[in-house]
């Protein structure tokens, strides 16, 4: 089965930046879209950022323009930069994972495999 493992979440001031990693093993990363979600306190989850099987990314309005979504084929992982940070960023960032080619992002429907979170705050 697919593994997935986050890392790279951490504490930042408003304006930050950090970098999260996504590593995938267990299946070709090919045969698989990805996408990044996050949950707050007393929220429910949303999707940050999906990417299909084949390269091409799509955000969450939240967040479009200030985080990018990327993939290291060679290394099955995946990278979510996020640059101009704001509190209202602060949850626990999931990795996630479904076994077609186009992920959303309005919804965790189709998802199957899921990391565990790496926690990202952002104070002001």
């Amino acid at each position: 089965q697919v593994q997935l493992v986050e890392s790279g979440g951490g504490s930042v001031q408003a304006g930050g930046s950090l970098r999260l990693s996504c590593a995938a093993s267990g299946h070709p990363y090919s045969s698989y879209c990805m996408g990044w979600f996050r949950q707050a306190p007393g929220k429910e989850r949303e999707g940050v950022a999906a990417i299909d099987s084949d390269g091409i990314t799509r955000y969450a309005d939240s967040v479009k323009g200030r985080f990018t979504f990327s993939k290291d084929n060679a290394k099955n992982i995946l990278y979510l930069q996020m640059n101009s940070l704001k509190p209202e960023d602060t949850a626990m960032y999931y990795c996630a994972a479904a076994f077609q080619r186009i992920c959303p992002v309005a919804t965790d429907r189709g998802y199957g495999y899921w990391g565990q979170g790496t926690q990202v705050t952002v104070s002001s």
